[in-house]
């Protein structure tokens, strides 16, 4: 007969810098809570992180590199804390951590930007649709989106 482990749900927070990180910061007393750690980029600014991965956006030149040096650097964090939940308000910093919870067939929650009322996110259009759970902080966002549920904001 196999044993199972009892252990806590392991938490992966994941997020970029800046409003996104502000936002996801308020679910710090989850990792306290079960068990976890959280990401972000690095910045100019200290972010209360275990992981800081390098920051990058569309318009970035090194972009793809950038992208590429994140996710070898998500699998090390992947394989290293085994989460169970990856939770995440975007943006492109979360894009491995969202492709292993696929892969690895784990729990997938999406938090919609705080500051997008009125238009959808291109993170939250390409995740929704393998999100266990996908929340709109605003009613008004719910329309942009088929699993959309309206949580309430983060602050």
């Amino acid at each position: 007969m196999i044993k199972k482990r009892n252990r806590k749900p392991r938490l992966c927070l994941v997020s970029s810098s800046g409003g996104h990180w502000e936002q996801l910061q308020k679910l710090q007393p989850l990792i306290e809570k079960y068990d976890g750690f959280m990401v972000t980029e690095q910045t100019v600014f200290e972010a209360n992180a275990k992981y800081l991965m390098k920051q990058t956006d569309l318009k970035d030149k090194w972009m793809l590199l950038k992208m590429l040096y994140n996710t070898v650097y998500s699998l090390l964090i992947w394989f290293k804390e085994r989460p169970d939940f990856v939770v995440t308000t975007g943006t492109m910093v979360a894009y491995p951590f969202y492709l292993l919870a696929v892969l690895f067939n784990k729990k997938f929650i999406f938090i919609e930007t705080f500051g997008r009322a009125n238009m959808p996110t291109v993170a939250g259009k390409k995740m929704e649709k393998h999100t266990d759970l996908f929340i709109v902080q605003w009613e008004t966002q719910k329309k942009f989106y088929k699993k959309a549920i309206y949580g309430g904001c983060l602050y």
